[in-house]
């Protein structure tokens, strides 16, 4: 069998797992319970990490969510279960984040899809208020891209672009480089987001 090469990126802790190029490629899941239900999610999440996952998303969608999160991890410690939670958030996570703080002190990592977080809109504030929040409590942000989430009006933007080449590229393969560009964008916007006083303890940016 061919020795994989893979590509070298940063390390970034996220809760007691490393994760990057270095450490071995480690499992991650995701529970479909209610997760405002919280015996509901901790017993699956428990089941999960007991199964081998080693990281658990979890949905936090609205406020019973947002609410749940921090007994859902502490329901997992008392089982002895330290399984790092990941925050899935779409469009209302700015708004969660910052009404349920212990909700973003406890979670692991916060996943963002820019595209459902304002970004490339007039103003990115919904976007800039997750990062802040990533920097205050010193957590780990997954910026990505998918056909579902892709950022509209960069969309738009490379596909009136390509119209005007004189050999135009197929619709898929104009699609194919908004998804990377968009993942490149919004992680170096969300590199410049201003956080006063707390420059040098900018969390890391990852993806799985």
């Amino acid at each position: 069998m061919a020795e994989i090469a893979r590509r070298k990126t940063p390390t970034v802790r996220i809760g007691n797992v490393r994760v990057g190029w270095e450490v071995p490629v480690v499992v991650q899941s995701m529970t479909n319970t209610d997760t405002a239900d919280v015996e509901s999610t901790i017993a699956q999440v428990a089941a999960l990490a007991l199964a081998g996952s080693e990281l658990v998303r979890v949905t936090v969608n609205n406020e019973g969510a947002a609410a749940a999160v921090p007994h859902i991890v502490d329901g997992l410690e008392k089982r002895g279960l330290r399984v790092p939670i990941i925050g899935d958030f779409h469009y209302n996570g700015h708004i969660l984040l910052k009404k349920y703080p212990a909700t973003a002190r406890a979670l692991a990592k916060y996943r963002i899809n820019p595209g459902n977080v304002s970004i490339g809109r007039k103003d990115d504030d919904n976007f800039r208020i997750m990062v802040e929040c990533a920097v205050e409590n010193q957590k780990p942000v997954r910026i990505g891209v998918n056909w579902g989430s892709l950022d509209q009006s960069l969309l738009t933007r490379l596909m009136d672009k390509n119209s005007q080449l004189q050999q135009p590229q197929p619709t898929h393969q104009v699609m194919l480089e908004a998804i990377v560009v968009s993942a490149l964008e919004s992680a170096a916007a969300a590199e410049h987001v201003p956080v006063p006083g707390q420059d040098d303890l900018r969390p890391g940016l990852v993806d799985e």
